[in-house]
């Protein structure tokens, strides 16, 4: 059975279509359709309250059991992706975000500066991922090996935790 999966991108101008968003697509793209099925995808503006709504719809009136969002997890002003992520969780997943960050590091010191969260709300992963396409495709890549039996743990659909 295909994971259930939301696509939220996080842009001001691509919510008011001044720039058309690439990053979501790229996303979309890296999935494998064996195993992840595109249930939602929207772009809504760099909005704290906006954000935590559709957060907390995507978790608890769609279920769907995993969210990728992309932007807003910079050091503008407007980038408020993490802390609209971390008001709608139950729990922190802390080691998403930092296996992102160590590969990422390899690529460019820039990464350093990300402030990526994750986290499970429900029974619903949620996973920030930079706004480039480049950077949310890198990060995406590092955690896709370990997200399904995640999901499966989460969903109760585990048959053991052991190492394969």
């Amino acid at each position: 059975m295909a994971i259930s999966t939301a696509i939220l991108t996080i842009s001001d101008k691509g919510s008011k279509n001044e720039r058309k968003d690439t990053t979501g697509p790229s996303i979309d793209n890296t999935l494998p359709r064996d195993k992840y099925s595109i249930d939602y995808y929207k772009i809504v503006p760099d909005e704290l309250d906006l954000i935590k709504k559709e957060l907390i719809y995507l978790c608890d009136t769609l279920k769907v059991n995993l969210i990728l969002t992309n932007g807003g997890t910079g050091f503008s002003k407007r980038d408020v992706t993490p802390e609209a992520t971390l008001a709608v969780i139950e729990r922190q997943v802390p080691g998403i975000p930092e296996a992102m960050r160590s590969q990422s590091l390899k690529i460019t010191p820039k990464a350093m500066l990300s402030r990526a969260v994750s986290g499970i709300r429900k029974n619903t992963l949620i996973i920030n991922l930079p706004g480039s396409p480049k950077g949310a495709v890198e990060n995406l890549e590092v955690v896709l090996p370990a997200l399904p039996h995640g999901i499966d743990i989460l969903t109760g659909n585990a048959s053991e935790c052991g190492r394969k």
